[in-house]
């Protein structure tokens, strides 16, 4: 293998093993979470914190199974995300703290595109 190959493939490794940190989200966002009910705070707040990790513009926890709650964590393993028009299989686990705003711990494993053709048994949308 090429001595540059190798040198890209270290740079790659390092940067998706870096820890990833938690954007904070604006106070508009904020008073908009404060809003819901607390399950539905826990599963916004860790959408949006998908959503900024995948440069995705839509995360749906619950398109292929339910997601497991717990006071302050999810498990959403038959998630979905919508980047560039395209749909895919994704799963994730959050912890929030106790108010759903900040994000203590987050891991995901984006998955593979969803063919057109299933997008409506799965309502999903362009």
């Amino acid at each position: 293998m090429p001595k540059t190959l190798h040198i890209a493939t270290a740079a790659v490794v390092c940067v998706l093993t870096l820890p990833m940190v938690a954007q904070a989200i604006d106070k508009k966002t904020a008073s908009q979470i404060e809003k819901l009910d607390p399950s539905d705070q826990l599963e916004q707040r860790c959408d949006l914190e998908g959503m900024d990790r995948l440069k995705a513009d839509k995360v749906i926890s619950y398109t292929f199974s339910r997601p497991k709650h717990s006071d302050v964590h999810i498990e959403a393993q038959g998630a979905v995300f919508r980047r560039d028009g395209e749909w895919y299989r994704l799963a994730y686990t959050c912890t929030t703290s106790a108010d759903h705003l900040s994000i203590i711990a987050f891991d995901m494993k984006p998955g593979a595109r969803i063919p057109h053709e299933n997008w409506d048994r799965y309502y999903l949308y362009p």
